[in-house]
């Protein structure tokens, strides 16, 4: 089966004297995979994901998306087709939730009555009350922002979903709970999922496949379950062992606390 998603030998400089964003990086993305690109900061992981829906443009090599290059779509017509999430989530202030949710349908021409009716939809697949539609960006909690800019993102339907540190800004159960939300919708939906995350247990929690990029380059691409047994690059491992000795310390305390007595 050909891929979804392709990388060819992909090349792209920061600048003269700057070195490789991306150094002849070459990749497949099957329809309905969840992939997260792992890694440090200015690995090369954003550069990447924003070539699949032209925010950013090789060197050399080339991106296809559905077998087509990527330079051949038009970058508006190619968007619409490809949701984008990301941390800082950049709702329209000034417009309201159901405004937000129904922009990329009201540029498609979409009549007003579907729109509404894609809008009431998507604020229940996201768990928001419907009556979230008249509330502007202000009046809502990060969390129901995220939610918000994840429904806009599903507006047109799109097959592929790009997301960049999604969660990153949210407390801790927040980013729980909506990554888990959000696996259940990537399922539900029959999605493909590239996800940017620095956070590793996040990346073995939610994706299916793990790609560990540094310095421009792939050092490893496995399951989350593979890549937590040992990885043969340095670095990938020291990435894997961190959720694994998380794991550790939280059963040592488990254990070290014993059954507790209710009586």
């Amino acid at each position: 089966m050909a891929a979804l998603i392709e990388f060819v030998d992909v090349v792209k400089s920061f600048g003269r004297g700057h070195g490789l964003a991306l150094d002849h990086v070459s990749l497949a993305i099957e329809a309905e995979s969840f992939v997260a690109l792992v890694g440090p900061s200015g690995a090369g992981k954003t550069t990447a994901m924003k070539m699949i829906n032209r925010l950013a443009e090789p060197d050399s090599g080339e991106v296809r998306f559905e077998g087509v290059p990527v330079a051949d779509h038009a970058p508006p017509e190619l968007r619409r087709r490809i949701g984008y999430v990301f941390q800082e989530v950049g709702l329209f202030p000034h417009m309201t939730v159901a405004e937000n949710i129904g922009i990329t349908p009201l540029l498609m021409g979409w009549p007003r009555p579907e729109i509404e009716a894609r809008v009431g939809e998507l604020l229940d697949l996201v768990e928001l009350p419907r009556d979230f539609g008249g509330r502007l960006p202000r009046a809502l909690s990060g969390g129901q922002r995220q939610r918000v800019g994840l429904a806009r993102a599903l507006a047109a339907r799109p097959r592929v979903m790009l997301m960049d540190e999604p969660f990153g800004a949210l407390d801790p159960l927040t980013r729980d709970a909506l990554g888990t939300a959000y696996r259940t919708l990537h399922e539900r939906l029959g999605m493909t999922t590239v996800m940017v995350t620095h956070d590793m247990e996040e990346a073995v929690l939610l994706a299916d496949r793990i790609v560990v990029v540094s310095g421009g380059r792939i050092v490893a691409d496995d399951s989350p379950a593979a890549l937590m047994a040992g990885s043969a690059n340095a670095e990938a491992a020291a990435l894997a062992a961190m959720p694994r000795r998380r794991a550790a310390r939280v059963q040592a305390l488990l254990g070290a606390s014993g059954p507790q007595s209710h009586g």
